[in-house]
Parts: structure tokens; C-alpha cells; sequence
């Protein structure tokens, strides 16, 4: 696989519509019990899983780049 990129494998929906995220898949990742994921879809490419802290973090970078705040 290219760098960057990988292939966790498959996992199955369970009964409650749950799955298991690979353990690689959460180390690289840094996944932990209680971080929230934000489920984006589309209905041609599929879904995709967004860590809400990393979403939350370019949400901000965006406002400041806005207003001419500088990076810190």
C-alpha cells in the first residue's frame, strides 16, 4: 500500500449495528474508548469515520485563518 494509506480488513455489523475498529486501525489513529467519531456518507463513495477532536481542531484552524489570527 502506498504511505498513508491502509487496509484494516473487514469487519462485520453486529445486531445492534455495531462494529469493531481493528486494533492497528486504533493505534494508528489514536482511537480511545470514549472519543467520538463523526459518521460522514455518501451515498456514491460510502461512509467515512472522522475523529470529532480532528474535526474540531481544522474547524478552529479555519475561524482563525479567518479572522488573521496567527498560528501558535
Amino acid at each position: 500500500m502506498p504511505d498513508g494509506k491502509h487496509l484494516f480488513g473487514m469487519v462485520r455489523i453486529g445486531e445492534k449495528g455495531q462494529i469493531v475498529i481493528p486494533k492497528k486501525a486504533r493505534d494508528i489513529f489514536d482511537l480511545h474508548p470514549g472519543d467520538q467519531l463523526l459518521v460522514l456518507g455518501d451515498e456514491q463513495q460510502g461512509i467515512a469515520l472522522v475523529k470529532a477532536s480532528q474535526l474540531q481542531q481544522f474547524a478552529t484552524d479555519i475561524l482563525k485563518a479567518m479572522r488573521g489570527e496567527s498560528e501558535e
